[in-house]
This record gives C-alpha cells, sequence and structure tokens, in this order.
C-alpha cells in the first residue's frame, strides 16, 4: 500500500483504517493535536468516542476488546495523558487484553529536555506492556503500527503502546503501510506435541478423579467448542476462573460451579480430592490456589497453556502440554476413552447443596429485612438475554455478581482479574456497549468504585449508549470492611463512605433513574430498567454487613473453605 507523500498524522489514522479498527476512544491534547485533526478527515471510516479521562479511554478499550475478540484501540497526548493509560495498561497485561495505545510525545529535538508534558512513558509503560516503541521518524509510524497489532493479537494476547513524537505526525513521507505477518524473534504458534497428549490422555483415562479447571484461555483461544466436546467425550466434572466464566454453559451437565477464594464450596473443596487435575488455558493464580504447599498434591497435574513462562510456574505439571488450547483439546478428546463419571459429579452436587442451604437461599431469597446483592443479581437473571453480557467493578459486588450471574454464552463476563481495578466496570461497560448497541450490558458497581470513573457518565450521556447500570450501594468499601470485620476485630478504619445523591448525578447527565431502598420494588425497577430504550441508572441500597461466603483466606488451603 503505497502512495503519494502523506502527513504523518494521516498515516497513522489510514494505517488504523488498514488494521480495521472501527472505534478509537481518546481524549486530545497538544502533543497529539496532528493526529486529531487527521481524524476530522476520516469520521466516516473510523469512529471516535471522547471519553472524560484517558484511564476511562484504555477502560473503554478493554472492554470493547474482551466483548469484540478485536484490539481495542485508545489515543492519549504526551505528559499526564500518557501516564493516565498505566493503570489500563497494567490491567490489560495480566488479563491479555489486546490493545494499541497511541499516544503523542514531544518533538524528537525536545527529548531529554523536560519540555513541556514531556514523560518517558516508554520507560514507565515497559512493564506493563507486551510490546512499547517510541516513533520518532514518519517513515517508521506505519510500520510500527502493523507490527503492535500484529504482537497485541497473536498468541498471548496484551497491550502495545506506539509514543509518536509530535514532528513524526507533522512530516511528511509515503505511506508505507503493510500488514505484519510476523517477524524472526516472536513465535505465535507452538505445535502441540502429540507424546505429551498421548501421556495426558493415559493419565486421564486411568483416573477415577480427573477434574479439569478451564480458564480465560479458552476464550481467547476460541476454544469454547473443543472444550465441550472434550467434556461432553470424557464425562469429566469442569469448573471455571473468575475470567473463564462463560466459556462454557452453566447449564452444561458437567459444570460444576466457580473458581477462587469466593468461588464456589465444591470446586475448590474437592480440587485436593481428585486424582488427575487438568488445567486449560489458566495461570493457576493465588486466588485459585490458596496455599501453593497444600494444593492439589495427591493429584497428576497436566497443564495445557498457551504461554511457556506459565508452565511450571505455580504449580508443577507432570505433564505440561505446551500449545493452543484450541488444538491440544482436539488432539486430546481424539486420544480419551468415552466415560462417565457419575459418581465422582455426585460428590459436588452434594457438595452444591450444603452451599446453598448455608449461602445461596439467603443471599438470593432471604428473609431479613434488608436487601441482598445476590438477590439484586438473581432478579437480573430473570429478566437478562441469554448474551447479556456483565461488566463489574472491584469489591464484594464483583464477587457476588460472578456468583450468581447465569453465563450462557461466551464474552459475557467483563471485570478486571488479575490487577483488581476499581473504577474499570463503568467506562469498560461503554467500550462493551459501543461493539453492540443491541445487546445487553449489565454494569453491576459498587459506591466506592463507580466514583473513581463517574465522569465516564458523560460519556454515556454523548454516545447515548444503552449501558444499564446497577449501583450496589452499602456505603462502605465493602470488600476491605469485610476484612476488617474478620481480621481485624471490626476496626473499620476510613472504609466508611458519606455519598452524594447518586440519582440526582445521573439525572443531571441526562440518564434515566431510579433508587430501590425495599424488596417491594425491585423486581419492578429491574425490569423496567432492562426494557429501557437507553442508558438507565438503578441504585439499590443493600445491606451494609453483607458479606460475601464461601471464601478461602488469603494463606489457607482450598480446603480451609469457609461458608462463613
Amino acid at each position: 500500500m503505497k502512495g503519494t507523500m502523506t502527513r504523518g498524522a494521516d498515516i497513522i489514522v489510514q494505517s488504523l483504517i488498514a488494521e480495521q479498527a472501527e472505534i478509537i476512544f481518546g481524549y486530545p491534547g497538544g502533543a497529539i493535536m496532528p493526529t486529531y485533526d487527521a481524524l476530522y478527515d476520516y469520521h466516516e471510516q473510523i469512529k471516535h468516542v471522547l471519553t472524560r479521562h484517558e484511564q476511562g479511554a484504555i477502560h473503554a478499550a478493554q472492554g470493547y476488546a474482551r466483548v469484540s475478540g478485536k484490539v481495542g484501540v485508545c489515543l492519549a497526548t504526551s505528559g499526564p495523558g500518557a501516564t493516565n493509560l498505566i493503570t489500563g495498561l497494567a490491567d490489560a497485561l495480566i488479563d491479555s487484553t489486546p490493545l494499541v495505545c497511541i499516544t503523542g510525545q514531544v518533538a524528537a529535538h525536545l527529548l531529554g529536555t523536560d519540555a513541556f508534558q514531556e514523560t518517558d512513558v516508554v520507560g514507565m509503560s515497559m512493564p506493563g506492556t507486551k510490546w512499547n516503541i517510541q516513533v520518532q521518524r514518519v517513515e517508521d509510524i506505519a510500520p510500527a503500527i502493523a507490527k503492535g497489532f500484529f504482537i497485541a493479537r497473536s498468541g498471548r494476547p496484551g497491550p502495545v503502546l506506539i509514543d509518536i513524537t509530535k514532528n513524526a505526525q507533522t512530516d511528511f513521507g509515503e505511506m508505507n503501510y503493510a500488514p505484519c505477518l510476523g517477524f524472526r524473534s516472536y513465535k505465535t504458534h507452538i505445535p502441540v506435541e502429540k507424546t505429551a497428549i498421548q501421556q495426558a490422555a493415559e493419565l486421564i483415562n486411568q483416573a477415577e478423579r480427573p477434574y479439569v479447571l478451564f480458564g480465560q484461555g479458552v476464550v481467547l483461544g476460541k476454544a469454547e467448542a473443543e472444550l465441550k466436546f472434550f467434556l461432553d467425550k470424557s464425562g469429566i466434572p469442569a469448573a471455571s476462573t473468575l475470567l473463564g466464566s462463560g466459556a462454557l454453559s452453566q447449564d452444561h451437565p458437567n459444570y460444576v460451579g466457580k473458581l477462587g477464594m469466593h468461588g464456589n464450596y465444591a470446586p475448590n473443596l474437592l480440587t485436593n480430592q481428585c486424582d488427575v487435575l487438568i488445567a486449560v488455558g489458566m495461570r493457576f493464580d493465588d486466588r485459585v490456589t490458596g496455599d501453593l504447599k497444600r494444593y492439589a498434591k495427591q493429584a497428576k497435574v497436566i497443564h495445557l497453556e498457551l504461554d511457556a513462562a506459565e508452565i511450571n510456574k505455580n504449580v508443577k505439571a507432570d505433564v505440561p502440554v505446551h500449545g493452543d488450547c484450541k488444538e491440544s483439546l482436539s488432539m486430546l478428546t481424539a486420544e480419551v476413552e468415552a466415560k462417565t463419571h457419575d459418581e465422582w459429579i455426585g460428590k459436588f452436587r452434594d457438595l452444591e447443596k450444603m452451599e446453598k442451604d448455608a449461602v445461596m437461599q439467603h443471599d438470593i431469597t432471604p428473609t431479613k429485612n434488608g436487601l441482598t446483592m445476590g438477590e439484586v443479581i438473581n432478579q437480573v437473571n430473570q429478566y437478562k438475554a441469554d448474551d447479556a453480557v456483565l461488566v463489574t467493578d472491584v469489591g464484594q459486588h464483583q464477587m457476588i455478581a460472578w456468583r450468581y450471574f447465569n453465563y450462557k454464552k461466551t464474552r459475557t463476563q467483563v471485570t478486571s482479574g488479575g490487577l483488581g481495578t476499581m473504577g474499570f466496570a463503568l467506562p469498560a461497560a461503554l467500550g462493551a456497549q459501543m461493539y453492540d448497541y443491541s445487546r445487553q450490558v449489565v454494569c453491576v458497581v459498587g459506591d466506592g468504585g463507580i466514583q473513581m470513573t463517574i465522569q465516564e457518565l458523560g460519556t454515556i450521556m454523548q454516545t447515548k449508549a444503552p449501558v444499564k447500570v446497577v449501583l450496589l450501594n452499602n456505603n462502605y468499601l465493602g470488600m476491605v470492611r469485610q476484612w476488617q470485620q474478620m481480621f481485624f476485630d471490626k476496626r473499620y478504619s476510613f472504609t466508611e463512605l458519606d455519598n452524594p445523591d447518586f440519582i440526582k448525578i445521573a439525572e443531571a447527565y441526562g440518564i434515566a433513574a431510579q433508587k430501590v431502598s425495599a424488596r417491594e420494588g425491585l423486581k419492578e425497577a429491574i425490569e423496567d430498567m432492562l426494557i429501557h430504550d437507553g442508558p438507565y441508572f438503578l441504585e439499590v441500597v443493600v445491606e451494609k454487613e453483607d458479606n460475601v461466603f464461601p471464601m478461602i483466606a488469603t494463606g489457607c488451603s482450598v480446603e480451609e473453605v469457609r461458608l462463613s
């Protein structure tokens, strides 16, 4: 793709269009202004969404990427604009979200002079990006963008940052864009070794209590169908991580629940009773394993994983299967014997009943006066579509929403997993909704997290994105308060919040809003919200000391999961 001499800023936009970028989330400023000037001429080919903060822009790009499976794109200026992206970059890296973030930079001759709004964003972002680069010459713009998109979307996805000096944007050069198809030092496809598959199949075929743990790698690898076929044939029970939720419908007969600190009782407890543990596209993070010294020591471990750095990092694999899980699952399915494990799955169902009696019935059908977070999510389930997207912030509401939301379709779970970024949900829900206005996007937030990015209500107002916001308000930083109650002798140090009138704020942004404080109005309010044509803000006042159980405390074994 070559042509006449073109301004660098136009090369940036034309390269994004060539990469089939549909939406850019961003915020203009001095060092990126030439690119914004170029965008003026391409508004029919690429859509730009003006967020109210650069952190909002990158979280919106994350939400878009997570739901669409495409690369999210955002723009920011130099200095504070660029540094405001750092949290989102770190979040995207640990949660494997493909992003290309383009920042403006001062002119090349000013680098190192402490010029106005000059920061070393390449140095700052290096630990939080899969790849980053500074471009100082116009002829390097298109190759850098092409390479950035290739790196962001291939292999284990992740964020890329391209810092472009102002002179490179204003200078003229030849439009030399060509798609990047690979380069020597970066391998994106690892052939799965048949020997490893045969060893894994042998262990599985001999197992009496095999157990599958699946994570987001199944979604990223587009291996949902392969996982289902494997489970259908092998008859093995399977549990999901937080980010793996939705990769398998919860209606599947082999699905036994959710793993982790606030996951389900049976999936956590029985991890230490299986004889073969099959991990698919998950990384054994500390919120899943608890105390590693007491984690699944009785089991032979099979680990299907694309990223070699994750194999044997936390849990030693007896049979490591390195490669894309779409390929490895298909190969493994061909080798395993068709079986049922009814008695073994029955153990999960017995413990599931214990959890229902001890915890779940009190969460979703309470008899006490105050509203619970669980009953709110249960009511959302009654009216949501099967492909509705749940976007959550971080805290108690996140864990409760995850526990009780009924996942039936893939790419319906959007949350900040590894980094735990408060303020993530509102802009991420906007990004998810911008991908498809016809799809239900339910944003569940707490009264703490929403105030970190509440200004993005302005972006929702301007775009008219029909996001449905459910604020679970307990006037506390709820998860911190729960820990203070359980482990710090109820010394509630700086966790109580004096909150504003959220309904007035939402209405000031032109968003329909309603507040519910009693059970009698909850059902109707949720129905009204989900059928409303346009954005909606529903505040639900819930009990202040509504804790999340089951729980595995930090440093405890999965066997020490508490029901209360």
